[in-house]
């Protein structure tokens, strides 16, 4: 199973490099004590939110975070700085104060990234140009969040972590692995 998984995100790899995604896209990684996972970024159609959250990555803005959803066969989601606080859990991922602030201010929806097994996209409540730092990566495929949400990038590496990863577990650390 982890062989297909890899495989299909090795496709997905070259899919978006065949549509002219820059090979020299930002890779982010995310440590964490179930192992470390890492994405593929996609600034062409998500120019903003990519820049948005690499600039998030490197300040240190999800080190120390917590996973505040994983649903398996669904999502796992993370990017709430109030996770850092357990006495903050009931409200984890819910409201205004659930990102960084800093709205991307334009939906970035491609209708040509589609969500399949470990697709990152940006989480909203209802308006895509008001998504901020809540992150969420598909753990199956899962079209009924296309055209809704944006993908912003795709797990290269470390899909098999995802599924191990619960409601607590905490990102020790997230950085950009330069080219």
């Amino acid at each position: 199973m982890h062989r297909v998984i890899r495989l299909w995100a090795a496709f997905v790899l070259v899919a978006s490099v065949a549509r002219g995604q820059p090979t020299e896209a930002p890779r982010l990684a995310f440590e964490t004590a179930a192992g470390t996972f890492t994405i593929a970024m996609f600034p062409r159609e998500a120019p903003r939110s990519v820049a948005h959250v690499v600039a998030l990555v490197k300040r240190g803005f999800y080190d120390g975070q917590r996973v505040h959803r994983a649903l398996p066969g669904f999502v796992v989601q993370f990017g709430d700085p109030r996770s850092r606080d357990l006495t903050q859990r009931s409200r984890w991922g819910r409201g205004p104060a659930a990102g960084s602030g800093e709205a991307i201010g334009v939906p970035e929806i491609s209708p040509r990234l589609k969500h399949g097994i470990g697709a990152v996209g940006l989480s909203h409540m209802g308006e895509p140009a008001k998504a901020d730092s809540q992150l969420y990566i598909t753990l199956d495929r899962r079209s009924d969040l296309d055209g809704r949400y944006a993908v912003i990038g795709q797990v290269v590496d470390g899909l098999d972590v995802l599924g191990r990863l619960q409601v607590g577990d905490v990102i020790g650390r997230a950085f950009v692995i330069e080219p």
